[in-house]
């Protein structure tokens, strides 16, 4: 049975970040996840996730600045030294926070710029990341986002992230297969994820077109869910989606999970 997360950089935008745990825990959500967690005290966090009795399913590396539009610097050639200290602290928010899985964002793709040069970047990269996160018993993740949203997103196909990954040489390098994106790029969804299920570290949902809550749209997320029970996905699934409602009042998609749990 599915396991969900609930991303609180997309839900519950109507209270304080901090007080999106408990409501996400009140609601059924096993686990939350989020962009970053840096704007705030790791211990604080780590005790606000200790209050709800709720757990840290994932959050990025530093993903320079989100405000002015960034969206991750893993393929930046000029932002190398800058990713390295997000490593260190990452892994330190994780140990205080007890996640298991860290996510880098490859970035967008700078004008002008040669995507052979940003692959062998991202490669350095992920190279230097993974086996320190391993030493730390976290998964790094690389997740494909759609060009339809991000039309310069470095990384947008499954295809792409596995030719990265085939240059990395530590084992705990997974992809994030999120569904929403990948049936705008790709479509095939469930004998994509089949394919690929042991190289996926971590699942994230939302409808299409809109990316709204399941039910909202054209995916059929009763037979993926099933296909992820069958298959044996054993992993959070993040729910990084726009309420079309409020949050809670959004959730009649979960009820049948909800009452099977």
């Amino acid at each position: 049975m599915p396991k969900f997360a609930a991303n609180l950089s997309f839900l519950y935008q109507d209270l304080p970040f901090l007080d999106r745990f408990a409501q996400a825990a009140k609601d059924g959500f096993g686990a939350v996840e989020y962009v970053s967690p840096y704007e705030f005290d790791k211990a604080e966090v780590a005790d606000t996730l200790k209050q709800a009795g709720i757990v840290q399913a994932l959050f990025n590396l530093p993903a320079g600045n989100w405000g002015a539009g960034e969206r991750g610097i893993g393929c930046l050639p000029d932002r190398v030294e800058e990713f390295r200290q997000g490593v260190d602290k990452a892994i330190d928010y994780a140990r205080e926070l007890d996640c298991k899985t860290v996510n880098c964002l490859a970035g967008l793709a700078p004008d002008g710029s040669n995507s052979a040069a940003l692959d062998r970047t991202l490669i350095d990269n992920l190279n230097y990341a993974a086996p320190r996160l391993a030493d730390a018993g976290i998964d790094l993740v690389i997740e494909p986002i759609n060009r339809r949203d991000m039309p310069t997103f470095h990384l947008a196909t499954t295809d792409h992230a596995e030719a990265i990954m085939a240059e990395v040489t530590s084992p705990n390098l997974k992809i994030q297969y999120d569904f929403y994106h990948m049936q705008i790029m790709q479509g095939d969804l469930v004998p994509t994820f089949e394919r690929l299920l042991d190289r996926i570290g971590h699942v994230q949902i939302a409808d299409n077109p809109g990316r709204n809550e399941p039910g909202t749209g054209e995916i059929n997320y009763n037979f993926i869910f099933a296909a992820l029970d069958r298959l044996g996905y054993s992993g959070w699934v993040g729910c990084e989606y726009k309420p079309s409602a409020g949050t809670s009042e959004g959730l009649g998609w979960m009820n049948p999970y909800r009452k099977e749990r």
